[in-house]
């Protein structure tokens, strides 16, 4: 039987492929064209039309790198064709397609000679019926066809110049395949649809089952009855031959699937934002066009900046997305501006991804997703569930996690857990895949690996081409139709997420929880890949932070009047949170992208520090004092938190003496011994006098591992690079300098063709050591960690996160522990015993990892940590991370969890010093520290109220108070999008509010001025 059921299914292969697939289109006339190459970056549709078109040789080479080029086709449709009752008229175009895979290679978009978008073009979607081209028999119109190269290359994660124009050379990348009028046989692609769906079902179906011999035996009379020299004549005997096994309908304890039309699209990869933009239009206007076929066709559509894209530069396609929004064919989803990283953007940075988003799909098309939406992005913070329920949304989708090393997640739907207790309503579709054909393969293996049956009988399955655009396909809607109601199928029914999410919910009450992070047992070097990518994003958050503060302030308080850029304010946010896509800020993505991202941040960076200017000085005034502008949240130099004051005098010079050929620093705080290799030897408070420093072990440790992932360059740091590591101990020198009452130890060091200097400095009245180290990094494959050997036995570490701190265990217990070998932290990170801990702060690093070990001198514990400094993968991007870099370090022994939140602030937001007439005092007070307060802004819409968002910082419960100190009306607690709602423990009224919050809580506040 297994002999005879290969030989059958051979023959098939060969007789969709040899009979049936060449005569979908029997007949074909090829087109007349023209062409016209643009210059340099894409243009406008109406300019590109007026240029002057040279003739087009088919089958010619074409396309250098990055390049455009647009196609004029003209022609006539012969007389009769698509006379028939089976028959139509269609265009098909071949761009010289390289795979099967779309958005990886050339792609084009049909156009109107009256500046009206058609279709896209791509390897799965080439055809055009000649209806919507709107000009009888006559053939007229344009493709504009883009030459994005392969730059995945068969996923062989090689090296290539072509992720930069300026590298990538100018030979062709493509050659022209078959461009012509084709006359469409229905039958025999109904046909044909007929047997994919049949062959993928029986190929999943066990040998035993009768089933599967049923839907082999009328495969085979299918063949039997048909002409293979007529195929168009009997393909509709060859269709009868299959009714029977089509029509059987499924098992009433079959799984449900609801599919969701999607077309997952990278805000920026292997290609650069300006080219997203456009594979935005291919992809929608494909959609649109399938839509005006299958009225029940439901498109499932995130990140509203793609579509805010789509308004901006296609309005006549936005505007049939709208009509097809109100329809409810396009559904927007997710809510955010981006499908962003969610394990290295701020708190703040991630609440505006949902008020930006959401914002502007309810000012747009009037509709508040209520799913988050993150299929792809590298794991998941455990402050998101309440950020998700605090923008007023209630349920949340990934993917992602179905690409786990080690461990596998132990359900599909399931209540998740957060940092402060919020439960969200999460799934996680068993499919495995966010780009699903609706094969009988994709179909059969989210029924077999549904982790929750005899609980739940639903899950979703997105379907369409995605990462690179596309989306479904009339094949798919095929799919769905034949499997809607089919005998050894699960039951599909296409419809939207919230459909999905209100019949799971109301069928699976009792669900099983997981609490924490989703931490991905892939991708870690994320944390690290393109550093200066990294660094544009931390100093863009705490810049915002600043120009909103003083901004809202000066809107308040300047005597001269002060016009609050809510405008400016927003455009800066959007682009920063454009930066936070989930192959953007994680460092993945071609050089190009990341080129971009560095200019935006320069960018940003200019118009803010101008606008923070402009606050000041309305708000200070001319004159010769000078004045510290404290944006923290904490007092800071004598200063009250946000506001602005003279700052307390310098307390005495930090002291610094030799010690055993290196040097004893000391300011009455801290000392720091740094020996004579630049190693950090002692570091002791002197509160507790006790040492930090391991005994025997040194801290300041550089070291270099080689870091060979086994694939995904740029993205992965694999268990093994801890095998090859070169500690750095020699310096080329250590000296001593001062500067302004600091001690400064310098330290040279080579490492391969890398020159690195730190500077080691104890500022007077400080509490933490900074360790600032400069790189010249020219490696290739290594990484760069600087680690500390602690005297701490601790059990766990304390990383920052979103509006709080998750713990993570030292030990490796088990699978699961031993898999985070790499982790993520924002500011800050605390080890710690009772009564004793220490905290390392950081200017921009987020990869992270801490281990233990038992000393066999003295039975003690040291705990280690290590912050991944810089990597040098080689794909996608060659030179990733070569350059200049300086990243700067704090260490503060005997530091609390609420000493480590203050030295996060502390670091990242340097001294601003500026000249006035006069101090400033803070538009709020808060009485308790540990209530953090995150964001003072103006209210969005416009109305002057000023809005707070602040949080529990110390993971515990914490109790106190926050007062205006302008004139305010009224106090209402809100929702992220400012609408008024509800949370336990805050009682608004007066002037302020008073506060019970729970450990972790977020709240936001709206001060309506009166």
């Amino acid at each position: 039987m297994h002999d005879d059921r290969t030989i059958t299914e051979v023959r098939l292969a060969r007789f969709v492929r040899e009979r049936i697939a060449p005569a979908i289109y029997a007949r074909t006339v090829p087109l007349s064209l023209s062409s016209w190459d643009v210059p340099d970056e894409p243009v406008p549709a109406l300019e590109a039309m007026r240029q002057e078109f040279q003739p087009q040789e088919h089958g010619a080479a074409w396309g250098r790198p990055w390049g455009t080029t647009w196609l004029r086709l003209q022609g006539e449709v012969p007389e009769s064709w698509g006379s028939g009752p089976d028959t139509a008229v269609e265009v098909v175009v071949d761009l010289g397609f390289t795979t099967e895979a779309p958005g990886f290679q050339c792609e084009g978009i049909a156009w109107r000679p009256d500046g009206s978008i058609i279709k896209a073009i791509s390897p799965r979607n080439q055809y055009i019926p000649l209806k919507l081209l709107g000009t009888g028999m006559a053939v007229d119109f344009y493709v504009e066809a883009a030459a994005n190269p392969d730059m995945a290359q068969g996923w062989t994660f090689a090296p290539t110049p072509l992720g930069d124009k300026e590298t990538a050379g100018g030979a062709p990348q493509y050659r022209l395949g078959t461009i012509a009028i084709a006359e469409l046989n229905q039958c025999v692609w109904e046909l044909q649809q007929d047997v994919w769906t049949l062959a993928g079902l029986m190929e999943q179906l066990p040998p035993e089952l009768p089933r599967r011999h049923e839907i082999l035996r009328a495969l085979e009379h299918m063949m039997d009855v048909m002409d293979p020299d007529d195929v168009a004549g009997t393909a509709a005997a060859g269709r009868e031959a299959l009714a029977t096994v089509l029509s059987r309908p499924a098992y009433a304890s079959a799984h449900q699937l609801v599919a969701t039309g999607h077309a997952h699209i990278d805000s920026a990869w292997l290609w650069p934002v300006r080219e997203t933009i456009r594979k935005c239009a291919r992809t929608f206007s494909n959609v649109v066009a399938l839509m005006d076929e299958d009225p029940d066709f439901v498109f499932s559509c995130s990140s509203a900046q793609q579509l805010a894209w789509i308004k901006e530069f296609y309005p006549e396609l936005f505007s049939r997305i709208r009509e097809k929004v109100q329809a409810g064919q396009f559904v927007p989803v997710g809510g955010m501006w981006v499908e962003s990283d969610t394990n290295m953007p701020g708190g703040e940075a991630m609440a505006r991804q949902f008020v930006e988003g959401k914002g502007f799909f309810l000012a747009e098309f009037g509709v508040e997703c209520r799913e988050a939406w993150l299929p792809d992005s590298f794991g998941y913070s455990a402050a998101l569930p309440q950020i998700v329920k605090s923008a007023g949304s209630r349920w949340f989708l990934t993917q992602k996690i179905s690409w786990n090393q080690t461990n596998r997640m132990p359900h599909h739907t399931f209540n998740w857990e957060g940092i402060d207790g919020t439960r969200l309503f999460t799934h996680f579709p068993p499919v495995d895949t966010y780009n699903s054909d609706l094969s009988g393969r994709d179909l059969a293996h989210a029924e077999r690996n549904y982790r929750d049956h005899g609980r739940g009988t639903v899950s979703l399955v997105p379907f369409g081409f995605g990462d690179g655009g596309g989306g479904p396909t009339r094949e798919m809607l095929a799919a769905a139709a034949r499997t809607a109601d089919l005998e050894g199928s699960p039951k599909v029914r296409i419809g939207s997420a919230e459909s999905f999410f209100r019949q799971a919910e109301a069928e699976y009450p009792a669900l099983p929880v997981w609490v924490g992070e989703m931490y991905l047992e892939l991708h870690r070097g994320t944390y690290t890949s393109q550093a200066r990518t990294k660094k544009g994003n931390r100093r863009s958050e705490h810049l915002l932070r600043e120009a909103e503060l003083w901004c809202a302030t000066a809107a308040v308080r300047a005597r001269g009047g002060f016009e609050y850029p809510a405008a400016e304010l927003r455009r800066l946010w959007q682009l920063v949170l454009l930066q936070q896509f989930h192959d953007i800020l994680p460092g993945s993505s071609i050089a190009w992208v990341h080129k971009d991202a560095e200019r935006n941040y320069q960018a940003v960076e200019a118009a803010l520090e101008s606008l923070i200017s402009q606050a000041a000085t309305a708000l200070l005034g001319s004159g010769d004092r000078q004045f510290l502008l404290n944006t923290a949240p904490h007092t800071r130099d004598g200063v009250p938190a946000l506001a602005a004051g003279e700052p307390a005098p310098h307390p005495a010079p930090a002291q610094a003496t030799q010690r055993d050929g290196g040097y004893l620093l000391d300011n009455g705080i801290i000392s720091a011994l740094v020996d004579a290799d630049g190693l950090l030897a002692s570091l002791r408070d002197h509160a507790t006098g006790r040492e930090a420093i391991a005994p025997g072990q040194r801290g300041n440790l550089l070291e270099l591992h080689r870091d060979t992932p086994n694939e995904w360059d740029a993205w992965d740091i694999d268990e093994f690079y801890r095998r090859n590591v070169t500690p750095l101990v020699h310096a080329e020198s250590v000296s001593l300098t001062s500067d302004d009452g600091k001690a400064v130890v310098e330290v040279e060091r080579r490492v391969g063709m890398s020159t690195l200097t730190q500077r080691i400095t104890l500022a007077p009245g400080s509490p933490s050591l900074e360790i600032s180290t400069s790189v010249d990094w020219q490696e290739r494959e290594k990484l760069l960690k600087l680690g500390f050997a602690l005297d701490v036995k601790a059990d766990r570490s304390a990383a920052e996160t979103q509006f709080g701190h998750v713990f993570r265990p030292t030990h490796t217990n088990t699978s699961w522990e031993a898999a985070k070998f790499e982790i993520c932290a924002h500011r800050w990170i605390h080890v710690g015993e009772p009564g004793y801990g220490v905290a390392l702060s950081n200017s921009s690093t987020y990869g992270h990892d801490v281990g233990r070990s038992v000393r066999e001198s003295d039975g003690g514990t040291t705990t280690t940590v290590r912050l991944s400094l810089l990597r040098a993968p080689k794909f996608p991007d060659p030179d990733a991370d070569r350059g200049r870099h300086e990243l700067t370090v704090t260490i503060r022994p005997g530091a609390s969890i609420a000493d480590a939140v203050q030295e996060g602030y502390r670091t990242n937001l340097a001294p601003r010093v500026v000249s006035g007439a006069a101090p400033v005092e803070p538009l709020f007070s808060v009485s308790n520290p540990a209530l953090v307060i995150e964001a003072v802004k103006l209210a969005q819409d416009g109305s002057g109220d000023v809005v707070v968002r602040l949080y529990e910082s110390l993971g515990e419960r914490s109790a106190g108070s926050i007062t205006a100190q302008f004139p305010v009306s009224r106090v209402l607690v809100t929702d992220l999008l400012e609408r008024p709602s509800e949370a336990p423990g805050v009682v608004a009224g007066g002037r302020g509010a008073d506060l019970s919050l729970r450990p972790f809580q977020l709240v936001t506040l709206r001060f309506v001025r009166g």
